[in-house]
């Protein structure tokens, strides 16, 4: 049976936060998370479908390693969730935050600053 490692509340650093969420793919994925059912498997958080399933499992990893995301097995599909209110406990208003300045960048023309 698979088990999954998810940091405790007080071993989530800022550095591996940032770190997990400076990746666009991630940032796509936990965005889709956020505004989906609130817990969706891999695939269907998957922000583009053409991703292979490896290079997507490393994402859920590196995410779910940073303290950003809680994954449990269901049947045969993973699902996860992003841990909000960990998130929110550990860092004040930071996840919403990043979230709202990344979409005023993908509002953005292209190399304007």
């Amino acid at each position: 049976m698979v088990q999954f490692v998810h940091p405790a509340t007080k071993d989530i650093t800022l550095a591996g936060v940032l770190s997990a969420l400076a990746d666009p793919i991630r940032l796509q994925i936990v965005r889709g998370l956020l505004q989906g059912s609130g817990c969706l498997s891999c695939t269907a958080a998957s922000p583009c479908p053409t991703i292979a399933k490896s290079t997507l499992s490393n994402h859920f990893r590196v995410l779910r390693e940073a303290g950003l995301i809680q994954t449990s097995k269901k049947g045969v599909e993973h699902q996860n969730a992003v841990r909000a209110a960990d998130l929110d406990a550990r860092f004040p208003g930071l996840l919403m935050a990043i979230l709202a300045h990344s979409l005023s960048d993908d509002a953005s023309p292209v190399g304007v600053v």
